[in-house]
């Protein structure tokens, strides 16, 4: 492709993310969706998944204690993963660079691509469903309102909202495969 040609691609698929980055806050003028989005985000801060984890390790038997034990090889190599990329790249987050863009949630870092949120929970909704399949009828819809809540919210891009979830699906099947196989 010539160098025109991909230049005008880039800017192009920019406009279209932004475009798709502002119709997803629009979400945030409705204060019922709002509410809903923001539990979503700090559903995705860790809690719930530390707490399934102790839970599965508590309960769960030798199979928990091992599902327990991949989400946290998976967790620890997700945060350095994510926050490597995000002090390489640099991505100012969407309401930071574009006015119309309104910051609904907290951002706990100032840089966005990856989504950490979105790693996160796929990595470990894959691990944990890997071990419990009947827990894809909960935690995939939960995954997805925390992926979809990082856009509603001004925080992420699409782009790092797909590549958080492609890279923790990629961590996930990793740690399935290295750890207890």
């Amino acid at each position: 492709m010539a160098p025109a040609k991909l230049l005008l691609a880039i800017a192009w698929l920019d406009q279209a993310e932004l475009s798709a980055c502002r119709t997803f806050n629009r979400t945030v003028r409705r204060a019922g969706l709002l509410r809903v989005f923001r539990i979503a985000s700090r559903l995705g801060d860790g809690v719930l998944w530390y707490s399934l984890m102790a839970l599965l390790a508590l309960v769960g038997g030798a199979q928990g204690r091992m599902t327990a034990l991949q989400c946290a090889v998976a967790g620890v190599t997700g945060l350095a993963l994510y926050r490597g990329l995000k002090n390489v790249l640099v991505r100012e987050r969407p309401y930071m660079t574009h006015a119309a863009i309104v910051c609904a949630g907290r951002p706990l870092d100032r840089f966005s691509f990856p989504s950490g949120h979105t790693l996160h929970a796929v990595s470990f909704t894959v691990i944990i469903c890997s071990a419990l399949p009947l827990a894809a009828l909960v935690l995939v819809p939960v995954a997805l309102l925390i992926a979809l809540s990082r856009m509603v919210l001004g925080l992420h891009y699409p782009t790092d909202v797909v590549a958080g979830g492609l890279l923790g699906a990629g961590i996930a099947f990793a740690t399935l495969s290295l750890v207890g196989s």
